[in-house]
């Protein structure tokens, strides 16, 4: 598996790559991904994800990730696979500054923010959504299921 990680220059040093990649790696084991899968994870500012979020999302505000996804979606034709053999599922775009606020918010530790937010964006990347309460119930069960394997329970 190849996890590509991007920090925006203001972020750098503010998270260890190599923990970075290892619990990607270990999210994408949980979910059954295949092993010559490939992702990337960027770290970036407020600023930054509120200016991806409005255009691509028309959405004028922070938010704390983003997923786009590489695989075709439903009812959708696939892109042609390259020759690389790779499975490219996507980028997973994550706003620091809001995990940390939302890490004070729920009073724990940044880097189970960051956990969480890396599981919900994988989660994305491979189907799953939560724009219908039972979708959305589904999503948030896999996402404990998942935690609770990368934390070692």
């Amino acid at each position: 598996m190849e996890v590509n990680i991007l920090f925006e220059e203001c972020l750098e040093g503010c998270l260890e790559k190599d923990w970075l990649k290892h619990l990607t790696e270990r999210v994408l084991v949980a979910q059954g991904a295949d092993l010559n899968a490939e992702l990337g994870l960027a770290i970036v500012s407020q600023e930054r994800i509120q200016e991806l979020n409005l255009t691509y999302l028309g959405k004028n505000r922070p938010t704390d990730v983003l997923a786009f996804s590489m695989l075709p979606a439903e009812n959708h034709v696939a892109f042609v696979s390259p020759p690389d053999g790779i499975q490219h599922l996507g980028e997973i775009i994550i706003s620091y500054p809001q995990a940390a606020i939302q890490a004070k918010e729920h009073r724990h530790s940044i880097k189970k923010e960051i956990a969480l937010l890396i599981i919900h964006g994988t989660l994305h990347l491979m189907g799953y959504e939560h724009d219908r309460p039972e979708l959305e119930k589904q999503m948030r069960a896999r996402e404990a299921e998942i935690l609770g394997y990368v934390a070692g329970k």
